[in-house]
């Protein structure tokens, strides 16, 4: 199983950060999710009843992703952390998008908290995954254009492994080869802040919610949280017949 680490330059640089790797194994992601889809319909309706609204780039949660980027050489307003993204083109349209069961729970729990989150098909990890400053010599294919090659930016932060890298500014967008379908049936979830002091709280209160959509479709589940304290975990399933929890 691979394992997770916060490279010490990226723990030094974000040193608030705090991420949770939520791993399900045994997920059956092509039967009906029904919690999942009254969870999206209801976040809809309160967007539609003008009760609630996602986190913008005013919102603190928000503005720290942006200032990250700009710390290491991105223009948030022009490549957004995926938060940021996917919660204007809900307020846009007034709708999530429904792309499958585990992707659109992760999606919901995102919006809702105003964190980034994302998943990693880890049937198609090699070795472990490192978030890190890129070299520049990287390679990266976008999810959705297998045919594409990209290379990050030195000094742009990124989860990578042995092979190339996942996510191209440390959230904005995934890879196509770890990307999570109906038939993924081992995935990592991740759930980020670089604020854990001011929002710590809110990213447990959102893994526990994550992990209360998954479990229904799921063998079982694990949670193991990164920071500088704690810089590596690795992504094992727990043992037969309980859920585990790794302390912050």
């Amino acid at each position: 199983m691979p394992l997770f680490r916060i490279s010490p330059a990226v723990a030094d640089a974000f040193p608030d950060t705090l991420i949770a790797v939520v791993t399900a194994s045994g997920l059956r992601g092509d039967e009906p999710w029904p919690a999942t889809a009254a969870a999206l319909d209801e976040l809809e309706a309160r967007l539609a009843g003008d009760t609630w609204r996602p986190a913008d780039e005013n919102d603190p949660r928000v503005e720290a992703w942006h200032a990250a980027y700009r710390s290491f050489g991105t223009n948030p307003r022009r490549i957004r952390p995926s938060v940021d993204a996917l919660g204007r083109r809900m307020a846009k349209k007034g709708t999530l998008p429904r792309i499958n069961p585990a992707v659109d729970s992760y999606n919901c729990v995102s919006v809702r908290h105003g964190l980034p989150a994302g998943a990693f098909d880890l049937d198609h990890v090699t070795g472990d995954v490192e978030i890190r400053h890129a070299d520049g010599s990287e390679t990266f294919t976008p999810l959705g254009e297998p045919d594409t090659v990209e290379n990050p930016k030195p000094g742009e932060v990124v989860y990578a492994d042995t092979t190339d890298v996942l996510t191209r500014h440390w959230n904005h967008r995934d890879a196509h080869r770890t990307r999570v379908t109906e038939a993924s049936t081992h995935v990592a979830f991740v759930l980020e802040t670089v604020a854990a002091t001011r929002d710590g709280h809110l990213l447990k209160v959102a893994v526990d919610e994550l992990r209360a959509l998954l479990q229904p479709h799921c063998r079982q589940s694990t949670v193991h949280y990164l920071g500088p304290a704690h810089p590596e975990a690795t992504a094992l399933p727990p043992t037969p017949g309980g859920s585990t929890c790794s302390p912050v």
